[in-house]
């Protein structure tokens, strides 16, 4: 299943303007603003559009894309199978900050997208 996914921005405010006009056509509203990152989604509990100011986007570093695992040895098995088959590490198996339980694995594929493999289940 699909967890989330951020596009790279280079104008905050122009951007901010863009997706809170646009995405409250189908019912999304802003729901988190940390300043270089802003989600969007139905609810708070629920966000799953990100923007992610970066100063230079190129090629491909815009994208994320982050895939729930059922747990965490998925989190892990994800990043071993990812480095096993070209991927490059982007940030091991590990707990996150970012919310309570968030535990992660991070990996650029063979043309250097961001993929991420998340569980929220705690130990």
């Amino acid at each position: 299943m699909l967890d989330h996914v951020s596009i790279g921005i280079t104008d905050r405010q122009k951007s901010k303007t863009f997706y809170d006009a646009v995405l409250s056509t189908i019912g999304l509203t802003k729901v988190a603003d940390y300043g270089e990152t802003v989600a969007y989604g139905p609810s708070r509990k629920d966000p799953f559009f990100w923007l992610v100011e970066q100063a230079d986007i190129g090629r491909s570093q815009g994208f994320h894309c982050a895939f729930r695992a059922p747990d965490r040895a998925s989190i892990h098995a994800f990043h071993a199978a990812a480095l096993a088959n070209g991927g490059i590490d982007n940030g091991g198996p590990g707990k996150r900050d970012y919310e309570e339980n968030y535990y992660a694995a991070f990996v650029l594929d063979p043309d250097g997208n961001k993929i991420e493999a998340v569980c929220f289940k705690p130990d």
